[in-house]
C-alpha cells in the first residue's frame, strides 16, 4: 500500500515537469501574428479594404525601406493597401520630391505626422485610388488605397479619402 502512496505522490510532483513542456511546443504556432508589418496589421487592412486581405512584408536589402502589401481579393475586383516607409537623411526634400507625384489636386493634411497631403491616385486602366505622402521625424512613408474596379462602390472619393486618412493615422501614430 506504501508503495501504491508514494509512485502517486512522485506522480503528482513531476507531472508537471512532463505536461510542461508538451502544453509549450504549442502555444508558439498559436502566438505568431498574420504579418510582420510594423505600422498595420491584417485586421485593420481588412476592414479598409472591405473583405479579408493578405499582408505581405518586403524590406530592402540596407533595412531602410519597408514595403507592407495588403491584398483584398473580391468576386469583382482586387483591392490594395499598399504603405511604404523610408528613413531618409533629408526628409523633407525627400518627402517634397515624392509629393510631386501628386501634382495639383493634392491636399494638406492637419494632425498626421509631421506633415502630410493626399492625392487621387486613378490609374487609367483600372479603378479609383487614393495616395498619401507623410513624414514622422525622419521617416518618409507612402499609403495608396485602390481597386481594379473601374467603378468601384465600395471606393466613392470619399469612402477612399476617409480610408487614407484613418490609415495614416494609424501608421503615424506608430511612427512616433
Amino acid at each position: 500500500m506504501a508503495n501504491r502512496t508514494d509512485r502517486h505522490k512522485w506522480f503528482s510532483r513531476n507531472s508537471i515537469w512532463v505536461m510542461l513542456p508538451i502544453c509549450l511546443l504549442g502555444f508558439p504556432a498559436g502566438a505568431r501574428a498574420a504579418n510582420n508589418c510594423a505600422w498595420i496589421n491584417e485586421t485593420t487592412a481588412s476592414s479598409l479594404l472591405g473583405g479579408d486581405a493578405v499582408g505581405e512584408v518586403t524590406a530592402s536589402a540596407d533595412k531602410q525601406t519597408t514595403v507592407c502589401t495588403f491584398t483584398q481579393t473580391g468576386t469583382d475586383a482586387v483591392r490594395t493597401l499598399r504603405v511604404t516607409v523610408e528613413t531618409a537623411a533629408d526628409p523633407h526634400a525627400r518627402m517634397t520630391a515624392l509629393a510631386q507625384s501628386c501634382g495639383a489636386d493634392s491636399a494638406p493634411l492637419k494632425a498626421i505626422g509631421n506633415e502630410a497631403l493626399t492625392c487621387s491616385a486613378d490609374d487609367r486602366k483600372g479603378g479609383p485610388g487614393e495616395r498619401l505622402v507623410g513624414r514622422v521625424r525622419d521617416q518618409v512613408f507612402t499609403i495608396t488605397i485602390a481597386s481594379t474596379l473601374k467603378k468601384d462602390f465600395t471606393f466613392p472619393r470619399e469612402a477612399l479619402q476617409s480610408k487614407i486618412y484613418l490609415a495614416a493615422e494609424q501608421v503615424a501614430g506608430n511612427l512616433f
